[in-house]
């Protein structure tokens, strides 16, 4: 048996071969890839694989994907054309390594969902209905860090800012999401099946910053903005005008619910439910 975990140089990929040790799987059987493999070499000390992949080099993927059983698709992190391009690459890789399943990081709510976010997501899906591979959909909404790993500035500003009004996010810890991708890899019956994966409790952002007016002592608001005045408070903050819009838009899609589900599929396919997020803001706050 040969597991590929593709972007194990992520945090995402790597918690998912933590994972994968955790169930039992020998590290000899699971091959961690992506493009800078000097940032994984120590999971090579422990015995796991390493081998280089570049998603936007079709021969590094076939070399990389050799003998594969079953292979975690990692989606690449920037959008745009070559993202699509960049999976259909890797979809084709797998196919002609022979593996029995590709698993696939998408989006949350991916089949109706009208945030920019998800257009390369759904163009993913599609190519992965007409490769001929069996295929597995996790369909993950937001990650939990996504806010936590934002607390300082929310500390420091007294404000949570953003323009998704009263929607609400079933967001999750990164590692709940890594260690249903590892069920998926490692037990049967998940072939052509699209889980919605999220946090059993949906919140708001002005729960959110209540949790953390709560648990920190500091006075945090929650302050909506229309959507392009969020991305200009983004773009004020550092970051480039196409990932400012694209956050903003996906607060757009917050608002009318499409970062929700009640599925309850993360908590099956992890037997437990997943990490709540008062838990995921006390811990964020111990590590400050």
């Amino acid at each position: 048996m040969s597991l590929i975990v593709t972007g194990a140089t992520g945090a995402l990929g790597r918690l998912t071969i933590e994972h994968l040790l955790k169930r039992g799987v020998p590290a000899n059987e699971i091959v961690a890839t992506g493009r800078e493999v000097d940032r994984i070499s120590d999971l090579a000390e422990r015995g796991v694989q390493i081998r280089f992949a570049d998603y936007a080099d079709p021969a590094s993927l076939r070399a990389a994907f050799t003998g594969a059983t079953r292979l975690l698709l990692v989606s690449v992190s920037a959008p745009g054309p070559q993202r699509v391009q960049q999976h259909r690459n890797a979809i084709e890789a797998a196919g002609e390594a022979g593996a029995g399943l590709v698993a696939y990081t998408s989006i949350v709510n991916a089949a109706t969902s009208t945030l920019r976010l998800a257009e390369d997501h759904q163009a993913t899906e599609a190519l992965l209905r007409e490769c001929g591979v069996p295929f597995t959909l996790l369909r993950n909404s937001w990650y939990t860090e996504n806010y936590t790993a934002r607390l300082a500035a929310f500390l420091e500003h007294g404000a949570v800012y953003g323009s998704a009004g009263d929607g609400r996010v079933s967001a999750a810890a990164r590692a709940d999401y890594a260690e249903a991708a590892a069920v998926v890899l490692t037990t049967g019956g998940h072939e052509n099946r699209a889980y919605e994966l999220g946090g059993d409790e949906a919140f708001t952002l002005t729960e959110l910053a209540a949790e953390i007016t709560a648990q920190s002592g500091t006075n945090v608001r929650y302050v909506n903005l229309p959507e392009q005045e969020y991305a200009s408070v983004l773009v004020a903050n550092g970051l480039p005008q196409l990932h400012a819009d694209a956050l903003a838009d996906a607060d757009r899609g917050l608002s009318r619910g499409e970062l929700e589900t009640r599925s309850g599929d993360l908590r099956r396919l992890l037997g437990q439910p997943p990490t709540p997020l008062p838990e995921a803001i006390a811990a964020a706050l111990r590590s400050r």
